[in-house]
């Protein structure tokens, strides 16, 4: 039997990403937002209202990473997205994070977080709040390559589509 909810904007397993950009200071900063998604071959979309500090950033230079959220840095993460760089400028060094240069744009990588997306600016509505990115590179830490050398999809718990369907440990 199936439980109807109506109209939700819920697709499972979400995962938080976590927005990196340079201040215009160069400051690292980061946020985390639970709206966005593969958008095309190239790109990803997020919803973001305009007055957070990292939109600002994203305007302004025109490039962010994305990273995902996960379990071994949850209170990190956790941390970015409810405090405001507006009020707190060295959020991402308060949270514990450390960040480098990301190769392709002009956007940090943080180092603890072992996948990021580079992306360039590609268009931000106010209005809706959907901001467009193109994919230029995907960087990941070795320690989530597969014995093939790609990035392993399987998340922790639930299960997730990669051209293929996947639950913990096994290819359904």
């Amino acid at each position: 039997m199936r439980k109807n909810f109506g109209a939700k904007p819920w697709t499972y397993p979400q995962p938080v990403f976590i927005i990196a950009t340079y201040g215009e200071d160069g400051t690292p900063d980061a946020m985390n937002a639970a709206w966005g998604g593969i958008s095309d071959d190239t790109q990803i979309s997020m919803c973001l209202s305009a007055e957070h500090k990292t939109v600002a950033n994203i305007l302004a230079r025109g490039a962010f990473t994305v990273s995902m959220a996960d379990a071994a840095h949850v209170a990190e993460c956790d941390y970015v997205g409810i405090e405001s760089a507006n009020k707190v400028p060295n959020k991402l060094a308060k949270a514990g994070f450390h960040t480098e240069k990301a190769e392709h744009v002009d956007a940090p990588i943080i180092v603890e977080l072992p996948m990021s997306v580079e992306c360039r600016l590609i268009s931000y509505d106010e209005e809706t709040c959907r901001l467009v990115g193109e994919i230029v590179n995907v960087s990941a830490d070795e320690k989530i390559l597969d014995e093939n050398g790609k990035i392993d999809p399987v998340p922790p718990g639930g299960c997730h589509r990669d051209f293929q369907y996947f639950k913990r440990g096994e290819k359904i």
